[in-house]
């Protein structure tokens, strides 16, 4: 996998990692959810259109659950530092009243407050009345300071053990889904390698050619001069790799999946885009088709599992599939859902 944008580690542990756990667990869950057997007697040509629709689906649920677990393993480690801290303020309580207790044994005798500290039950020493009224307030503050540092420290090591064991189920799942993904992929190029070079060609000219006479009036190349500076760049980027080749779930930048350009092309420009099309969608403002301009994100098809970058002219730049690299295609390749303007 490419590497992924990180969050900056909060300062503990958050405890609303339930979300992304759960939320990693169901886009691991979709890998899964695709069909896997071809309509008998289907087409050649159309089983590698579907077998590819498929894999990209899956490819987008993939980067969202590894998104998901790269922001899981920040968290972990950020408990991870907060538990070590926590170790070390309660080790220094320990000692300072230990010292405390020392002091007290050699004046001849154990303060009250200090016994607490070795009570088999400290929770019930403090509940009793008689006990609280022979103990300075420092004391008891102390005391209770410790015994809350402590029991913060205990619950903060099991969330954080429940995270790995989440992480790793998780970690497993995607893994084995990945194979199912690869498996698709590679299905689809045996079938696209078999077939004759002439229905071969044919199919490449039906995917590369569009659907033109569907869709309104487009914006030509003179619309570049309107774009922001930052979609500028981030045209010189996608352009920049033009060539490169489709790597299954990889953001550049020596090979992409479609969002993958996209965030890569974005990042270039100073421009954090999520990691896959489905969230790419909503990173900006929609705006229609007719009002496209260099730089806006073409989403595809009504799940969202496609996109690529409008160019001007009716063209956009995107990693299509495996085997074939980071190129020019018409805009109307295939349904647009929506358009954004980041």
């Amino acid at each position: 996998m490419g590497s992924h944008r990180r969050l900056a580690p909060s300062p503990g542990p958050d405890r609303g990692t339930t979300v992304a756990v759960g939320l990693l667990s169901v886009a691991a869950a979709a890998l899964g959810a695709v069909p896997a057997t071809a309509t008998p007697h289907e087409d050649p040509r159309t089983e590698v259109d579907r077998l590819y629709a498929e894999a990209e689906r899956a490819t987008e649920a993939y980067n969202k659950a590894d998104e998901r677990a790269d922001t899981l393993r920040e968290q972990v480690n950020a408990a991870r530092d907060e538990i070590a801290r926590q170790q070390e303020r309660v080790n220094g309580m320990r000692e300072s009243l230990g010292s405390l207790a020392g002091a007290q044994y050699r004046s001849g005798g154990l303060d009250p407050s200090l016994a607490l500290l070795f009570s088999g039950d400290p929770e019930d020493y403090l509940e009793r009345a008689s006990v609280l009224d022979r103990l300075t307030a420092r004391r008891a503050g102390e005391l209770k300071g410790l015994q809350e540092a402590v029991r913060t420290l205990d619950q903060d090591r099991a969330e954080t053990s429940r995270k790995l064991g989440e992480l790793e189920r998780s970690r497993k799942a995607v893994a084995a889904h990945k194979k199912t993904v690869e498996r698709k992929l590679a299905r689809a190029r045996r079938l696209l390698n078999a077939l004759p070079d002439e229905e071969r060609a044919a199919h490449e000219r039906a995917v590369r050619s569009g659907r033109g006479a569907d869709l309104p009036g487009l914006p030509g190349p003179g619309g570049a001069t309107a774009v922001s500076g930052r979609a500028a760049a981030a045209v010189a980027a996608a352009r920049s790799a033009l060539g490169k080749p489709y790597a299954w779930g990889a953001n550049g930048p020596f090979g992409f999946d479609c969002s993958g350009l996209m965030q890569w092309s974005y990042a270039q420009a100073g421009v954090a885009l999520p990691r896959t099309s489905q969230a790419q969608r909503y990173a900006g403002r929609q705006v229609p088709l007719s009002q496209a301009r260099p730089g806006d994100l073409v989403v595809y098809r009504a799940d969202a599992s496609h996109v690529g970058m409008y160019m001007g002219n009716g063209q956009v730049i995107h990693a299509p599939y495996p085997g074939a690299p980071v190129r020019y295609d018409p805009v109307g390749m295939m349904p647009v859902s929506s358009v954004t303007r980041v």
